[in-house]
């Protein structure tokens, strides 16, 4: 029997600015967008707990940061890049599992209740950060974290930057644990994932064909949609017009005929087979 293709598209950076929010609440109610990660240390956190209230058939989790923004401990700036979050956690100078508890602890005192897991940069790809967010998806119960390993995307329109395809090579080295240190905690995963190859850089064609790729099981699509006004525009971030090109496609007729053309099945994570 050929498997069900179950597809959760998960929006990353809920809480960042006020118009990425607006275009992740967009890419929902008029697209395919099932699911988002809100970042509880971002600036625009306010504003994305009023729509999450306004949007209850918006899946919400919670986009772990230790990366970018500032702590919710300390209130000192996280380390702004990936080097020197390694040196941050190498040195202990960043108490990883307080910084991301106080981050659940904010969004369920919002009465936000988390459904799943991911991390800001991938961060969670670190064995100390790992070891805190599997922890923690138990404490709090949430049953689904992000398996960030991409399926081989190889023959998508236009290819994938060669520097890309050897990041996303490199971090599957890392699976065997991933996975081992989620299941000792009762942590589910996807069956698949895409995203990270293609972060910042599919339009509507891309996106129908990659629903052409889509396997049996289940899958997740990173998408980063978002209005790219003033408020995005001042932030320190590679991602701003390009979120208007995701919103764009994710809102396109032509994808939904696409899923429907290969039979995939939209769901949020409360969908998923278990």
């Amino acid at each position: 029997m050929i498997p069900r293709k179950q597809l959760v598209v998960n929006a990353d950076d809920f809480g960042f600015t006020p118009d990425v929010n607006a275009g992740i609440v967009e890419a929902h109610r008029d697209g395919i967008l099932t699911a988002t990660t809100l970042m509880a240390n971002g600036e625009a956190f306010a504003d994305a707990v009023r729509l999450a209230r306004q949007t209850p058939s918006l899946d919400i989790g919670c986009h772990l940061v230790l990366i970018g923004g500032r702590s919710l401990v300390t209130g000192k700036a996280f380390p702004a890049t990936a080097p020197q979050l390694v040196v941050a956690l190498a040195t202990g100078r960043l108490r990883v599992y307080d910084e991301l508890a106080a981050q659940l602890r904010r969004m369920v005192d919002a009465g936000l209740r988390p459904s799943h897991l991911d991390t800001h940069k991938h961060t969670h790809l670190a064995p100390p950060v790992l070891d805190a967010v599997a922890r923690l998806a138990e404490e709090f119960d949430v049953r689904w974290v992000r398996r960030p390993f991409d399926f081989p995307l190889n023959s998508l329109r236009g290819g994938v930057p060669r520097m890309k395809r050897l990041t996303s090579h490199a971090l599957g080295l890392l699976r065997r644990r991933f996975h081992r240190v989620l299941a000792r905690h009762g942590c589910r995963t996807t069956d698949h994932f895409a995203g990270f190859q293609i972060t910042g850089r599919f339009r509507t064609a891309e996106l129908v064909e990659l629903m052409s790729l889509i396997p049996g099981g289940s899958t997740e699509l990173m998408v980063h949609p978002g209005r790219c006004g003033p408020e995005l525009r001042a932030a320190r971030t590679r991602l701003k017009e390009s979120r208007e090109a995701e919103l764009a496609a994710l809102t396109a007729p032509e994808v939904r005929a696409a899923m429907l053309r290969h039979a995939i099945e939209l769901v949020n994570y409360a969908g998923l087979e278990l």
